[in-house]
């Protein structure tokens, strides 16, 4: 895979202020970890949403600094929930030629048989999976053609055709989507809604029951 680049800038004040002023001024605090001590550092949020609109864990970036580059990858990332904004990045720099660990997305292609002609359902349960594998054989996605799939199949983990140096560290028999028929909902969902109106009905029965039997009480108390 091509790494991109990014630029940046170490920081020596780490302190909640300064991270403050940074923030204020266009930049992302980050640090680098991996092989070498933390690096505190900083990076242009402008050219950081530019270059990376999807922030994935298998994106080599070369992080380029004054005093050198490093080649890393996203870790962590905090986002503030409302504006979006990335408010602090985790680097791991690795080492090339070592192999490591990260998760790469999965891309299915093809509606499935089992939709088009069966009314199914397209369920996923993994969307990304995790490898191991040399820095320069790191894919950006991994495919997986589900056409063919029917209601009651699915792709599995050990389906998958992986890159040559390339292997999964998740048990080939881990499902990550599945063809469910949509009627199997709906069947559930049936004796569901028909047991709550149940319920419903005989609070209601219980309640008017409780309130007969306070009326005869309160009527016989009057006569007494």
């Amino acid at each position: 895979m091509e790494a991109k680049q990014l630029h940046g800038q170490t920081r020596k004040d780490t302190a909640k202020g300064a991270t403050k002023e940074l923030r204020r001024a266009g930049k992302i605090p980050a640090v680098i970890y991996g092989h070498v001590q933390p690096t505190p550092v900083a990076v242009d949020a402008h050219e950081f949403r530019t270059a990376f609109k999807h922030v994935t864990e298998n994106t080599i970036i070369r992080l380029e600094l004054p005093e050198g580059s490093h080649e890393v990858l996203v870790k962590d990332y905090q986002r503030n929930e409302l504006s979006g904004e990335i408010l602090h990045i985790d680097f791991y720099e690795f080492k090339q030629g070592v192999a490591l660990k990260t998760r790469v997305p999965i891309r299915l292609e093809g509606t499935p048989i089992g939709v088009r002609e069966s009314g199914g359902v397209l369920e996923y349960q993994l969307h990304y999976v995790e490898v191991e594998c040399l820095p320069k054989d790191l894919p950006e996605t991994l495919g997986a053609d589900v056409a063919s799939l029917q209601v009651g199949q699915s792709l599995k983990i050990g389906d998958l055709a992986l890159p040559e140096g390339v292997k999964s560290i998740q048990p080939a028999d881990l499902v990550i989507c599945n063809v469910s028929h949509k009627m199997a909902e709906e069947v559930v969902a049936a004796p569901v809604a028909e047991e709550a109106v149940a319920a419903e009905e005989g609070a209601e029965k219980a309640e008017g029951e409780e309130g007969e039997a306070k009326e005869t009480k309160d009527a016989k108390e009057s006569k007494e």
